[in-house]
């Protein structure tokens, strides 16, 4: 007959002072209350020495303020919370090269001003990728941006009707990444043409732009007004970018439910 295994009885978290969360909270550490009985509890448990125990918690609320600072600047970054590298489906069928994607996350591009095209035919997580490097940048404090190319098409329209397009402009050529989302899915009139080329040019070897596409760059210079502009400004996008090409099956396709395949194989 075999004995039950026994377990240790957990120590209780202890109760925190009143007179202790006044003072805590006086200096703006009211959040560490969350994790300090638990974190008591442990210093207890392992005989831990006071400057161990100073240590853990105080790594605690550092860990805290840097995710809520990420956290902030990803939503004024725009970019989908949802779409990180480890929310990126593992056996997603798609073919990419995977060493390129390696020296992407590692940010050093951003050391050179160099950008990244993420290509791909529709569905296969192109905006997933663009917006995850996003992520990675925002959490070691780079400023980002992520727009779709036809919101930011509409931004800067909207912008010269109050007179405010320079400093719309300023600002995009600024941002250190900028991500353009969906570009040239459309074609583009001699504005949004015009306001290309300008961006382009003010970010050129200054900062960093990642910009999705299901069109090949060679492609791209077809949808805009002015092939001349177009040229140039594709020239200097392409010629300082890393190419990222993903190859496969719709990722949205994938994910419709099982019961509506069922049912478009039986028609």
């Amino acid at each position: 007959m075999v004995s039950p295994t026994s377990t240790a009885t957990p120590i209780p978290a202890p109760m925190i002072d009143a007179d202790l969360k006044k003072l805590m909270r006086s200096l703006k550490l009211g959040r560490m209350l969350d994790t300090l009985p638990e974190r008591l509890a442990l210093a207890k448990q392992q005989s831990l020495p006071y400057a161990d125990f100073l240590s853990l918690v105080f790594a605690d609320e550092v860990e805290r303020r840097d995710r809520t600072s990420a956290d902030l600047r990803s939503r004024t970054a725009k970019l989908d919370p949802a779409m990180r590298i480890e929310t990126f489906s593992s056996d997603s069928p798609v073919r990419y090269d995977h060493e390129i994607w390696n020296e992407l996350c590692s940010l050093r591009f951003l050391d050179h001003a160099r950008g990244a095209l993420v290509l791909g035919p529709v569905g296969v997580g192109k905006t997933h990728l663009a917006t995850a490097l996003g992520h990675i940048a925002v959490r070691r404090r780079h400023t980002v941006r992520f727009l779709r190319a036809d919101q930011m098409f509409r931004i800067l329209k909207a912008a010269r009707l109050d007179n405010s397009v320079e400093a719309e402009m300023r600002a995009l050529a600024r941002v250190e990444v900028l991500i353009l989302d969906d570009f040239a899915l459309q074609s583009m009139d001699p504005t949004e043409t015009s306001d290309f080329y300008e961006l382009i040019v003010e970010r050129h070897q200054k900062t960093s732009t990642i910009v999705t596409s299901n069109r090949d760059p060679s492609e791209w210079i077809a949808v805009m007004s002015d092939p001349l502009l177009a040229q140039s400004a594709v020239d200097r996008l392409v010629s300082t970018s890393y190419e990222l090409v993903i190859e496969g099956e719709s990722y949205r396709r994938r994910q419709r439910p099982q019961t509506t395949r069922a049912k478009s194989a039986t028609r």
